[in-house]
């Protein structure tokens, strides 16, 4: 159990790549370390069913399994991971910071790495909700494959997580519809993911599309979909949609001052104007560091960074060369208790 009142040298809200590589370097480096999270370690790219651009693992790896491994490292070194708690507001405590959980506990650490993660865009249909965990699904897990085996799917989106999805549900669907609003998959996917959805017999492509009605009672049982270019209409007896349009930055429990662009993603660094920076209260004599924010050692990594790459591999470096800045960033105001 996590005490009211605990201390750490670090805090890591969020423990997606971004998080737990944080959480992993910074222990191993002799840090105190509590990492947070509302559902579960892993974030969104727990939920991808195989990784296969990851440096590493040749014949991919699954979001979750990346997640499980990278939890016993930093287990391991001895960070403390704890979930499922949610952070509702941080605020300063002299050289320190005091977080909030929703639960009324409250942590204190020198240096908090944001690694918070961005939540799942949906679809502008009323009554979407009702059809969610009943044909509609954000990630393509092997769960999900066992449901919609020799059955007609249907993804929405243009990423490479859609692509991927694809790919693997196509091993186990009967067909799979990959419908998106932009002209071409390549402004968004890599061109081996292009080339392999091209290439599947089971994957049909469907470019300057909408979907822009679900049908059915007690679960999805079909969708239509619109071409924005001619206006015609199609129908999908499709029992399973999947949804990979982005997401939104879980940036709402900041502090108002903490400079934010204008879709609340975090800024960091040299994307901090100075007068950003003066509204801010920046109190040091130097300018952030290139994942600080305009808090002093407050850190964001990963999706919730405003200019990050959206790739596992990104938030994972992101996460694990922050901690050089937060070592240098904690030798500023030294040892002394807090």
């Amino acid at each position: 159990l996590l005490p009211d009142g605990a201390t750490a040298d670090v805090l890591v809200v969020g423990s997606g790549p971004g998080g737990l590589a944080a959480a992993v370097y910074a222990a191993s480096e002799g840090l105190t370390v509590i990492a947070l999270d509302s559902l579960a370690p892993g974030g969104q790219a727990g939920t991808s069913s195989k990784i296969e651009n990851y440096l590493g693992f040749p014949t991919g790896i699954s979001g979750n399994e990346l997640a499980r491994r990278a939890t016993v490292q930093a287990q391991k070194f001895g960070a403390r991971l704890v979930s499922p708690v949610r952070a509702a507001s941080i605020n300063r405590d002299g050289d320190a910071y005091c977080l909030h959980l929703a639960d009324g506990r409250k942590l204190r650490s020198r240096a908090v790495v944001v690694a918070s993660g961005a939540k799942y865009q949906s679809l502008p249909i009323d009554g979407i909700e009702s059809y969610e965990g009943r044909g509609i699904y954000y990630g393509a897990t092997p769960m999900e494959a066992q449901l919609c085996s020799d059955a007609e799917v249907t993804i929405v989106g243009s990423g490479n997580s859609a692509g991927q999805g694809a790919i693997y549900l196509a091993s186990v669907a009967k067909k799979v519809h990959v419908i998106f609003r932009r002209g071409s998959l390549r402004e968004t996917i890599s061109e081996y993911l292009v080339k392999r959805l091209e290439e599947h017999p089971n994957i049909e492509i469907i470019p300057s599309t909408d979907v822009i009605a679900l049908h059915g009672e007690d679960r999805l049982a079909g969708l239509t979909y619109r071409c924005r270019e001619t206006g015609d209409e199609g129908h999908c007896d499709c029992g399973f949609l999947f949804l990979f349009l982005g997401a939104s930055p879980n940036t709402t429990w900041l502090p108002k001052e903490m400079v934010c662009d204008e879709r609340g993603f975090v800024k960091t660094g040299t994307d901090i104007a100075p007068l950003e920076l003066v509204k801010a209260g920046w109190s040091l004599d130097r300018m952030p560091s290139r994942f600080e924010t305009s808090w002093p050692r407050i850190y964001a990594v990963g999706d919730v960074r405003k200019g990050s790459v959206k790739r596992v591999a990104s938030s994972v470096g992101e996460g694990s060369v922050v901690v050089s800045d937060i070592h240098q960033a904690l030798a500023e105001i030294g040892a002394a208790e807090f």
